[in-house]
Formats: C-alpha cells, sequence, structure tokens
C-alpha cells in the first residue's frame, strides 16, 4: 500500500506530456512504418501511460480488425526536448472483434462431436465409471488384455495331416470359457466383466439425458393416446435400467432405435385406437306392395 493511499490520498493521473502530445507526425510515422500501406485511418486520441510517456491511436482499416487501433507509445527523457518512440503495437478498441475466450477441450466437448477415426480419452478418475470384476487372482482385470481373434499356432503333423481334409496345417486355439458356478462366469453373465462399468452417477447423468428428448414432459408424449410400458414395440433393456427405459422398435415412430422412457409415448402406439371408417349411407328402400302412380 503507498503513502498516498495510506494518508487517505488518490493518486491523480499524470499530466500529458505536451511535447509528446504535439508530436503526432512522429507516432504516424512509427505505425505506418509497422503496418502495411494504407491501414492507417485517423488520429483518435493521445493517452498519458505516465510521467512523459504518451501513447497515440490510430483507426486501424484493414478489414479484418474492425475496431482495432494502431498503437504508437512515445516518450522523452527528463529536461530533453526530443521525443523518441518506445514502441507501436495493434490494439483491440472498444468495439473491436475479439476472439471468444478459450475454452479447455475437455469443456468445449459436446454430444456428437465425435467423428470417425475420432479418440477421446476418459480420464482414470471418470466419475462415470467404477471397477469392475476384478478377476479371483489379485489384480487381475479380465478385460484389461484385449483377446486377440484366433490365431494359427500349432502345426499339424505331416501323420494327422489327413484328419484335416481341405483345411490348413495350422489350428486355431481357442481359450475355454469360464467354468460355470465360478465368480468369473456370473461376473461375465452379468456384464461385469470388464476393467470399468457405469457407476450410479453414470446411470444417473445417463438416465437425465434420456429422459429429457424422450420422456413424459415432451410435447410428444403429453399428446399420446398411451405411454410406452404398454405399447409392444418397446424392447426392454437389461439391469436396473430397464425400471424406467427401453427401446423403440417402431419404425414410424420419431422415436424409433432410441432409447425412451417407459412414460414417453407417441401416435405410433401399437394399441392405439383404429380410425372409424365413415359411416356409410343405408340401401335404399323398394316397397313392391304397392303400385306406383303415373302422373
Amino acid at each position: 500500500m503507498s503513502a498516498a493511499t495510506r494518508s487517505g490520498r488518490t493518486r491523480r493521473a499524470p499530466a500529458p506530456d505536451r511535447l509528446c502530445v504535439e508530436a503526432v507526425a512522429v507516432a504516424r510515422e512509427a505505425v505506418e512504418a509497422a503496418a502495411a500501406p494504407g491501414e492507417i485511418g485517423e488520429h483518435v486520441e493521445a493517452v498519458a501511460d505516465g510521467d512523459r510517456v504518451v501513447t497515440h491511436l490510430f483507426e486501424c482499416l484493414e478489414p479484418g480488425y474492425r475496431g482495432w487501433r494502431w498503437a504508437a507509445t512515445l516518450t522523452r527523457a527528463s529536461r530533453a526536448k526530443t521525443v523518441t518512440l518506445d514502441e507501436t503495437v495493434l490494439l483491440p478498441g472498444p468495439e473491436a472483434l475479439l476472439a471468444p475466450e478459450w475454452v479447455p477441450w475437455s469443456e468445449r466437448l459436446r454430444p456428437g462431436d465425435l467423428g470417425p477415426g475420432d479418440l477421446l480419452p476418459t480420464e482414470a478418475e471418470d466419475l462415470r465409471l467404477e471397477p469392475g470384476y476384478a478377476g479371483e487372482e489379485a489384480g487381475e482385470l479380465p478385460g484389461a488384455a484385449v483377446p486377440s481373434a484366433p490365431g494359427l499356432e500349432e502345426i499339424v503333423e505331416e501323420e494327422d495331416a489327413d484328419l484335416l481334409p481341405g483345411t490348413p496345417s495350422e489350428i486355431a486355439e481357442v481359450a475355454p470359457p469360464p467354468e460355470r458356478g465360478t465368480i468369473a462366469a456370473v461376473a461375465e453373465e452379468m456384464g461385469m466383466a470388464r476393467p470399468r462399468v457405469l457407476s450410479r452417477y453414470g446411470l444417473l447423468n445417463a438416465a437425465e439425458r434420456w429422459e429429457d428428448e424422450y420422456g413424459p414432459g415432451t410435447p410428444m408424449a403429453q399428446s399420446a393416446p398411451a405411454n410406452c410400458v404398454t405399447c409392444g414395440f418397446l424392447v426392454p433393456l437389461v439391469g436396473s435400467l430397464r425400471q424406467a427405459f427401453g427401446v423403440c422398435a417402431n419404425e414410424y415412430s420419431p422415436a424409433d432405435g432410441h432409447v425412451v422412457s417407459l412414460a414417453y409415448g407417441c401416435g405410433g402406439h401399437s394399441e392405439a385406437a383404429v380410425m372409424p371408417k365413415p359411416p356409410q349411407p343405408p340401401p335404399p328402400v323398394i316397397d313392391e306392395t304397392q303400385a306406383d302412380h303415373l302422373s
């Protein structure tokens, strides 16, 4: 804290130096040397930056820098009458077009941005995921090692080649499935035999997303004759999500192939009322018991 602030007095802005303010030609010559020909416009103003330091601002006429200003800072030594150039720079003005503030890719990424060939790394501490089944052996993750396609590894002896007519002399060795009744078999059947699975936070996050797009609050669901829970085109999910969501399999529905809430609905419901046929006029009645009077 300065002595002026401690004493309750505010420091005044420095007064513009007269010689530096009057040196408009020197400032213009400096910015013309830095800019391309025809990019310097009218002189805007002179701003005092300090004792015997003044910045001259000129309009920038380059089309890509609308609202920007060329600036030349001039100064002079104490008791000197010669003004010298400090620096020249292009600065944005109050109405300048500026690039948006930089945002990290992790915050800039939006659903649908991922294209063919793109890789989206997942953080190790992603809240949407949690560790899956770790295997019967300590530290083993069944999904950590991606199994390769069956390869031809063993060579058949010449005397046994006739046992496999028309096949190569090598056979593929297939890894046996987990033994039934083991924890590994149960984990594989439940879909847990992966390094990481969806956490509770990840499930809730996905459920909120799906319900916003195909949930009971959408205009389509509000005008539907019935909910998806009673529709024959609904394909239920597995796991805990089947209690609230399914997949629409009606090709005429706007939600075809999408995960929909059981409370969602549309006009393509399987049990929607059939449109009534237009009424047909009754057939004409012919009375054959009486004679027609001819006029």
